[in-house]
């Protein structure tokens, strides 16, 4: 049996406490994190290893990072995937911007799966330029993502994070609410849509099935407490592997009390 979480935990440093004794607690094989918001030389790599982990992490600034976490083997690790987009934050509407790849994406192999902790851009308003790389990277991925089951069907793949997406009207708490933002944007859904087309399915959904079945909620507006979250962390299973999933669960209670995370974990158990 495989345990495998995902959570953004907007700082691992801010969060390590808790991060740690989570894991303990959850008995969790692969952990994929992100929004670390740290560099690789500030990583708390000591205490993941103290409880048992190996870590993979990639991180360049304060801003995004992504990192697995394994007890269970990490192997064959790659930082960002063939061709992934970059952005420039400083000069994105300019002619000549040179753009920057983000840490966004890592990959391993742990315990026979191949994991890539993916932090999805967030697109911040239909107009802004961030949209348009937000749907870029995610073509990206994509086409990386059915070239690796055409190359094997039977491939175990894990794609797994912050997707920035809600991909169904149940996902939000309110659809009047995000009408006019990103994360459930026709565009944004078929780019989600388009991995599902692919081969790859939500193996959480049937386990935590919605409505009002959320895995993010803005610190303000106490969106907490009055339930007005969004789903937008997802585990998306290859075929071969979502054969193997057996129970799934979205820990909510991690998001409560003082220094919790916005996103709750999302965990699923494979045979």
């Amino acid at each position: 049996m495989l345990r495998l979480a995902t959570w953004n935990v907007n700082s691992v440093r801010s969060r390590l406490d808790r991060v740690v004794d989570w894991l303990d607690r959850s008995d969790i094989d692969v952990l994929a994190l992100q929004e670390t918001k740290c560099r690789d030389d500030q990583f708390p790599y000591d205490r993941f290893d103290a409880a048992g982990y190996e870590v993979a992490h990639a991180g360049i600034n304060q801003w995004n990072g992504v990192a697995i976490a394994s007890r269970v083997g990490l192997e064959d690790v790659q930082i960002a995937f063939d061709g992934q987009p970059g952005f420039d934050r400083d000069a994105a509407d300019t002619l000549f911007a040179e753009p920057v790849v983000d840490s966004r994406a890592i990959a391993a192999t742990c315990g026979g799966v191949r994991v890539w902790s993916l932090y999805v851009p967030n697109g911040r308003a239909v107009t802004d330029p961030h949209f348009e790389y937000k749907l870029d990277w995610l073509a990206r991925l994509h086409d990386n993502a059915e070239k690796w089951l055409a190359d094997d069907p039977a491939a175990q793949i894990a794609l797994v994070g912050d997707w920035n997406i809600a991909p169904t009207d149940d996902d939000v708490w309110s659809v009047e609410y995000f009408a006019d933002k990103t994360h459930t944007t026709p565009q944004e859904r078929a780019a989600f849509d388009a991995f599902v087309t692919t081969g790859f399915s939500d193996v959480v959904r049937p386990y935590a099935p919605g409505p009002g079945v959320f895995t993010y909620w803005d610190y303000t507006r106490l969106r907490f407490p009055r339930k007005e979250g969004m789903k937008i962390d997802f585990v998306l299973a290859s075929p071969a592997l979502a054969a193997r999933a057996t129970a799934a669960l979205i820990d909510r209670e991690e998001r409560k009390g003082t220094g919790a995370s916005d996103h709750a974990p999302v965990v699923v158990e494979f045979e």
